[in-house]
């Protein structure tokens, strides 16, 4: 066999991909004529395709010295030293390809390829334009090029490249899905959608097409569509770009937290430093109750994007959860060193100057924040909140929460739609409530008791949860509904849908302005009666919410034009509780054992005035071996309060703290009180009820508002109007009498429990009888007015 035939043999094997058996041969070739540049080549191809890219350089530069002006072995060459990622190097071979023949379309691409990868966009641009100058119909060049328009902002010309593809091949998928997620993130959806699903119709194995449809899906809030397409992307290529981090998104929106979890994971293994998936997984552990493994996550996200503002963000809320304030400020700090415009950031900021009864500082924070961002309906919510504990007049309340109403509400007023519902005042109606706290949470102390009291011969009761992480009240909460339904995953106009299907025909919100409230919902709506209810004390300044529930004594005659609903008095209480628990027990008066009394207050240090401060510095005095025990978490908020308390007079010695606890623990910690100091102008709702269920009685001071009420309607619904007062000196007065007359107090804590276990606030029968004649004639006025408009 001749040398000739030899190589040919060669070149025969090493196309049949027998490259042992070629490079064999391509040697014997060389032996014998050692200076044949065409054979070095052919080794150099042979070993870059099996990965040896040092000998296939070895065996270029070889042909190279032969035979410089050989544009393919600059070529070749140039390939491989892009797969070495030695980019430089590789950019001046393919150079040097183009200064021997420049008139090569692949040369061309080859070297926008490798600048491209640099981020030399306005290079790479260049030479895939004088790609496309030989070759127009070049799809590849077209795509790539339009991939470097956008990565330099410039999206018009992006998209005419993309277009310029199409042109040439319609079912091209790259072309359909660069264009589709251009159009997406230009903000046109629709017509993104329908040409990401046309790349999936194209190429239904092709994983990109596959991941860029289910990104898209799960932005407009198909999770379980898009659930599917990720999946289907990880079974085709397990190691697809973003697949495992897209579908662990997707899984999260539909609350399957530990798959989710485990995607994350694999999102991290594939990309160490991906600091997304980190903060992703951070929030997934936290709302799973694993702290510190969200934190870890958390301190992992910062340290690799150290100025990374969403992670600081979701750190700091989570260590505001740990009661380690000052570690949260500090992190909230940074990230407005990072962007001092961060709307975000400073409602976070301010619900943690309010935890430490910073509160003007908290509303200051809650201000700039809405500065930064107008449509920020968080930190809207939240200022209408926060100022419910400053304001001791109402009309500053209404005028704010107006304002809210003007924002946020108003461009949903035009979208109202009739309700069909069947007119009939006397049927049995259907109500729903809405709520993100079905869960251990204080709401729950009210809630059980009327939904466990209700007709469901005359009421259907339908619960719209969004709780994040369902517990033992969760399902005990579901067992008193006819119809639960788990909504975390739905968002506003989905759910108000859901409500529509439904039936719903009255409403109730438990939350609004607070935590996690869904005002939004209401705005839309959906029920043709809706009432405002229980854990938000003000007005909502809503005009989608027909009515407010009440009683006389929060609310008396003549202060209805404080509301933007209409105020409806249940007769006795606004509130019926249920402690659900018997233990601990009440204890005996600890003043008896201590030698001195200790007056507490357990309520949260936002409503912890200076008005307050000033009544208590005045008991305090008169009383001068008196105590005060707090609840505050540790660190600034006490050192703060201390300050303050010692302005009033009230000397450090004399003061103790508690921390935040469980429920159980926290009750307990009324066995060190013997009276209770109410707060003004916010008072204690909640926890004056908690202290009257373990015997110690709280004084209050009357305000204006009907939070500043709370107390006077609790006093007079358990018979203890004589713990009212309606000045600053007869809250003194009433205090001080307390704790002179030791047994009269032991005698009031011997039988408050009884006496709240008698009262109407712990009568759920009698308070669900009174609801639900309010529900009969709400609904009675609206079949009246049937024939109008719906407000």
């Amino acid at each position: 066999m001749d040398r000739n035939q030899i190589l040919e043999l060669a070149m025969a094997r090493h196309l049949a991909g027998a490259f042992g058996e070629a490079r064999e041969l391509y040697e014997n070739a060389l032996a014998s004529e050692p200076a044949d540049a065409n054979v070095m080549f052919r080794l150099g191809v042979l070993d870059m395709q099996t990965g040896a890219n040092d000998s296939a350089l070895h065996w270029l530069d070889r042909a190279l010295k032969h035979a410089p002006s050989t544009a393919k072995y600059h070529f070749v060459r140039g390939h491989v030293l892009a797969a070495e990622q030695r980019l430089g190097e590789a950019i001046g071979a393919y150079r040097q390809a183009l200064a021997v023949d420049p008139a090569s379309a692949d040369v061309l691409c080859a070297l926008a390829s490798a600048l491209q990868t640099s981020a030399d966009y306005p290079a790479a641009i260049e030479s895939y334009t004088a790609a496309l100058a030989l070759e127009p119909a070049h799809t590849d060049a077209l795509n790539n090029l339009g991939n470097c328009h956008r990565q330099r902002g410039d999206t018009h010309a992006a998209e005419a490249a993309y277009r310029r593809a199409l042109a040439l091949h319609p079912d091209d998928a790259n072309a359909l899905t660069n264009l589709g997620t251009l159009l997406e993130s230009s903000g046109r959806p629709d017509e993104a959608l329908a040409l990401l699903e046309a790349a999936v119709r194209a190429a239904p194995a092709s994983a990109y097409a596959l991941v860029n449809l289910g990104v898209a899906l799960q932005q407009r809030g198909e999770s379980a569509n898009a659930v599917t397409l990720l999946t289907r992307a990880l079974e085709l290529d397990p190691a697809v770009p973003e697949a495992a981090y897209n579908l662990a998104n997707a899984l999260h929106a539909l609350g399957r937290r530990r798959e989710a979890a485990l995607h994350y994971q694999k999102a991290l293994a594939q990309s160490p430093t991906h600091a997304d998936a980190y903060n992703n997984l951070g929030i997934v552990y936290q709302e799973s109750g694993a702290h510190d493994d969200a934190e870890k996550a958390f301190d992992a996200a910062i340290r690799l994007r150290p100025r990374f503002v969403a992670a600081l963000n979701n750190a700091a809320t989570l260590k505001r959860k740990l009661g380690r304030i000052a570690e949260a400020q500090a992190h909230l700090r940074e990230a407005l060193s990072v962007d001092p415009h961060h709307s975000v950031t400073y409602n976070n900021l301010g619900n943690v100057l309010k935890d430490q009864g910073r509160l003007d500082d908290g509303i200051d924070s809650y201000r700039r924040s809405l500065a930064c961002d107008p449509d920020n309906l968080i930190a809207h919510s939240n200022l209408a909140y926060g100022l419910t504990f400053q304001a001791e007049h109402s009309q500053p309340l209404l005028d704010e929460c107006l304002r809210w109403s003007l924002q946020h509400e108003t461009r949903y007023l035009a979208t109202h739609q009739p309700h069909a519902n069947d007119p009939t005042p006397s049927r049995r109606l259907r109500i729903g409530y809405v709520s993100p706290d079905f869960r251990d949470h204080c709401q729950t102390l009210f809630t059980l008791p009327l939904l466990s009291h209700h007709d469901h011969v005359q009421f259907e009761v339908f619960c719209y949860a969004s709780v994040t992480r369902p517990d033992d009240l969760t399902q005990r909460v579901a067992s008193y509904a006819d119809v639960w339904r788990d909504v975390r995953e739905l968002d506003d106009a989905r759910l108000a849908q859901l409500i529509r299907d439904d039936r719903i025909d009255i409403l109730v919100d438990l939350t609004m302005h607070m935590a996690d409230g869904r005002p939004l919902l209401f705005a839309r709506k959906p029920a043709p009666v809706q009432i405002a209810w229980l854990a938000y004390p003000g007005t909502t300044g809503m005009r989608s919410i027909d009515y407010r529930l009440t009683d006389p004594w929060l609310d008396p005659a003549g202060v209805d034009d404080q509301y933007s609903e209409r105020s409806i008095r249940l007769p006795d209480s606004f509130w019926c509780y249920d402690p659900l628990t018997d233990t601990p027990t009440v204890n005996a008066l600890p003043a008896l054992t201590n030698g001195y009394p200790t007056f507490g207050c357990l309520n949260n240090p936002c409503k912890l005035s200076d008005a307050t401060f000033r009544m208590w510095g005045d008991v305090m005095r008169e009383v001068k071996d008196a105590r005060l025990l707090l609840m505050a978490p540790d660190g600034p908020a006490r050192t703060r309060l201390a300050e303050r308390l010692g302005k009033v007079g009230i000397d450090v010695e004399r003061i103790a703290f508690a921390p935040f606890q469980p429920r159980a623990d926290y009750l307990r910690t009324y066995h060190r009180i013997d009276v209770g100091l109410d707060t003004f102008p916010y008072n204690g709702h909640t926890t004056s009820l908690d202290s009257s269920w373990m015997g110690v009685p709280v004084v209050t001071r009357v305000g204006e508002t009907a939070a500043g009420r709370a107390g006077l309607s609790q006093s007079a619904n358990l018979g203890l109007r004589e713990l009212v007062a309606e000045s600053d000196a007869r809250f003194v007065d009433i205090a001080v009498g307390l704790v002179r007359d030791l047994p009269r107090l032991s005698a009031i804590r011997a039988s408050l429990r009884a006496r709240l276990e008698a009262s109407p606030l712990m009568n759920g029968t009698r308070f669900a009888a009174h609801a639900e004649t309010v529900y009969r004639t709400v609904w009675t006025e609206w079949c009246g007015r049937r024939g109008g408009t719906d407000r």
